[in-house]
């Protein structure tokens, strides 16, 4: 009987609080209960969103969702779903790339064309979700926070889609790779 309620805890206590760290089992945050994903300090490496060649709509698709939009391989683009229609953004999705796209046709070659399995996602933070994506962080109360690095000249050989948090005194904000330059955003 113990064991049984040993391992009925220990399930518990997992799914209710769920955190990942990539790199180390540290990460950068210091207050542990409010963070889902993570990431070790220090490794000049970025977080790389899908490449999608079908721009998703519809059913599922939720607010916060960010793609590499490479339905146009010469234009390539970060894009997030805030689900607000307005003339630049007439399908929901708002351009972080900042109207410059990219030719990614050399990359998108050597990218396998595969047939997805729809139902295929890896949820962190509960057990369902009715959200669809590769990877959904379903928190009301918890968030993921972005690699941090000082300068994105410091990564070598970003690829499309990258993501990072500049934590640089002066300088902080999220910086987006679309494949031939990096886009600045700060608050």
């Amino acid at each position: 009987m113990k064991k049984i309620f040993s391992i009925v805890a220990i399930a518990l206590s997992a799914s209710v609080f769920s955190q990942v760290i990539f790199g180390d089992a540290i990460g950068t945050a210091s207050n542990k209960q409010s963070v889902l994903v993570d990431f070790a300090a220090g490794q000049n490496k970025g977080i790389i969103v899908p490449y999608v060649r079908t721009v998703p709509s519809g059913a599922g698709l939720a607010e916060g969702t960010i793609i590499l939009d490479v339905s146009d391989q010469t234009k390539a683009k970060v894009k997030f779903y805030n689900g607000v229609i307005s003339t630049d953004a007439p399908e929901g999705w708002a351009d972080l790339s900042n109207g410059h796209g990219a030719d990614i046709n050399g990359i998108m070659a050597a990218q396998p064309v595969v047939t997805e399995d729809a139902g295929g996602k890896v949820i962190i933070g509960s057990n369902s979700s009715t959200a669809d994506g590769v990877l959904v962080l379903e928190s009301d109360t918890k968030a993921m926070i972005l690699p941090m690095v000082k300068d994105t000249n410091d990564i070598l050989n970003p690829a499309p889609g990258m993501m990072v948090y500049i934590n640089k005194t002066g300088a902080k904000r999220l910086a987006v790779y679309n494949g031939e330059g990096w886009t600045y955003w700060k608050p």
